[in-house]
């Protein structure tokens, strides 16, 4: 009776095997399920990529987890969420691997890879500093309709085991599920975005339609697209009018100061391409892009960038940059075309300006032509009787004091016929001085100085330098700077230099830096002279010293007529 017995316990323990099997299997199956579940809940991108992580790792029961995005050349990574790794890990790491060795497998051979031990694969390159070890690894690519999004990679199976084939399909039908749930995401954050741009739509709209003003318009323009597209700083550059330059007429966001009044050739800048060419333009990382123009740096700590014009051809009014951190990612085609979209909105802000201008400008002049009108055919027809009938009257008074007083009133009313006629006159005249304004012709001297330099100076005006600063000012201010840079070309030695107009409507100035080797002591100052006194014949001054880290400084600047003083056209 032994045997039987042996033969019923064996039995039993098969049986029981297998019941533990089915029940481990259907404990997996349900953890399967409420993995699909869990992921395809998440409609945020970002949630839902770190949610695929975690179900990963629980699922297949490792301690380390990752999911690197495959960037848009295809070959690199371009995010990396990770599971089991401290913030103060990832710290000391360093930066997140960019898809070499291991990694680079799965991204060059989109298929499911199980290893026993990581070091001995052919494409192993070790681990960093700090790296926490790691010996066994699974990987599986994650397909969104067809295109492979990226990659879930788990490593470190618990308890020392193997990752085994039960593995490598769970982990492989969570990655369909994954590939599901990210496309869910990625057009619910699409339509959110949409939804977005539709309502910066609606206000520019609104704005426009109220009348806002075109700087206002712009700047609403500007700050829009910088938010919705993540970006650290939006600048807005317009032409200079008759130059090949670019001013930035405002800039909102990061260290934004820097950049208000920058004048920027369009010949080999970003937004000059950008600007003649009539279609976007984007760099990688701008502060070593040799399209940005010479001068101090001021992109630090940022990267990507994308220039989208203004209007587009012959009717190109201006330029919108955006520029991103550096560690942000580039600008995808997908984001250009909505941003190009709602940039276009910005020429019909501008165009809407200047036709209000010119209306109200006809306005004007239609009422100037009223007014000489009706001084020429009722004002000074009537003076001209009344000076005859008194020129008449004179004669029959035989008082002679009393006959000289009319003469004299008769004498100051012809005065008076003059002056209103020169008053029609000037009423009338349009014709328009086609001298250019001060802007332009200091875009112009620097650009004439630029062979004299051997490099281009870096201009920045701020204020309304064209309609504050009389005539007689600017030819000083423009003669100064000349003269400032002709120097700097004869005697500094500098590689770089810049010159800034400002005006805040009372006091116009002129400040042109160098980081040459400075003045000389006992150095001939004829010409500083000059520049001095030409200040002082304007009731101003000018400072000339050391600037800080080397080179000179000098600071021109003089008073200004009152803000309601004719514009310089």
């Amino acid at each position: 009776m032994q045997l039987p017995q042996l033969k019923l316990d064996e039995l039993l323990g098969e049986l029981q095997a297998r019941l533990d099997t089915a029940r481990g299997t259907r404990d997996r199956v349900h953890s399967l399920l409420e993995a699909v579940l869990s992921v395809g809940r998440e409609l945020e991108l970002k949630q839902a990529l770190y949610s695929i992580v975690e179900a990963a790792t629980a699922l297949v029961d490792a301690q380390y987890g990752a999911l690197g995005v495959i960037g848009a050349d295809g070959k690199r990574l371009s995010a990396f969420h990770t599971v089991g790794v401290t913030d103060e890990q990832i710290s000391r790491i360093g930066d997140y691997p960019e898809g070499h060795g291991i990694l680079g497998e799965l991204i060059h051979r989109p298929e499911a890879l199980r290893l026993p031990v990581l070091a001995e694969h052919e494409s192993s390159y070790g681990f960093p500093p700090h790296h926490p070890p790691m010996n066994t690894f699974l990987g599986v690519p994650i397909r969104v309709r067809d295109q492979v999004f990226g990659n879930l990679y788990l490593t470190e199976k618990r308890g020392g085991a193997e990752f085994d084939e039960d593995d490598e399909s769970v982990l492989s039908t969570l990655a369909v599920a994954a590939g599901v749930a990210i496309d869910n995401a990625r057009l619910y954050e699409e339509s959110r975005l949409r939804e977005r741009w539709l309502r910066a739509n609606a206000e520019v709209t609104r704005s426009l339609m109220s009348g806002g003003a075109q700087a206002d318009v712009l700047g609403l323009i500007a700050e829009q697209a910088r938010e919705i597209t993540d970006a650290a700083l939006a600048v807005v550059a317009i032409p200079v009018k008759d130059t090949a330059s670019l001013a930035v007429e405002l800039a909102h966001g990061e260290e934004a100061e820097r950049y208000r009044g920058l004048v920027l050739p369009v010949e080999g800048t970003l937004v000059g391409r950008a600007f003649a060419g009539g279609d976007p333009v984007t760099s990688a990382d701008v502060t070593h892009d040799e399209r940005v123009s010479a001068g101090p740096p001021r992109f630090t700590g940022l990267g990507p960038a994308v220039a989208v014009p203004i209007g587009s051809g012959d009717n190109a009014r201006g330029v919108v940059l955006l520029v991103r951190s550096a560690e942000k990612a580039e600008f995808s085609e997908k984001e250009r075309e909505p941003l190009q979209d709602f940039v276009a909105q910005a020429a019909v802000a501008m165009e809407l300006a200047e036709r209000r201008a010119d209306a109200e400008q006809v306005a004007l002049l239609e009422d100037r032509d009223r007014i000489a009108r009706d001084l020429h055919d009722l004002a000074i027809q009537r003076l001209f009787a009344t000076g005859m009938t008194l020129q008449s009257a004179g004669r029959l008074i035989e008082h002679r004091e009393a006959s000289g007083r009319v003469l004299r009133a008769v004498d100051d009313l012809d005065e008076t016929i003059k002056i209103i006629r020169s008053t029609i006159f000037g009423l009338r005249s349009r014709s328009e001085d086609t001298a250019p304004g001060l802007r332009a012709r200091a875009v112009r001297v620097v650009g004439e100085a630029a062979p004299l330099l051997g490099f281009a100076p870096s201009v920045r005006m701020e204020g309304l330098l064209d309609t504050h600063v009389p005539r007689e000012t600017a030819d000083h201010l423009v003669a100064v700077l000349s003269e400032s840079l002709s120097n700097i070309a004869r005697h500094a030695h500098a590689d770089r230099a810049e010159a800034v107009l400002e005006t805040d409507g009372n006091e116009v100035r002129l400040t042109v830096t160098d980081n040459g080797v400075g003045i000389p002591a006992g150095g001939r100052r004829s010409g500083l002279a000059n520049m001095a006194e030409r200040a002082r014949k304007l009731g101003g001054d000018m400072e000339i010293g050391d600037r800080d880290g080397g080179g000179t400084r000098l600071v021109w600047h003089v008073p200004v007529r009152e803000t309601g003083a004719a514009p310089e056209r």
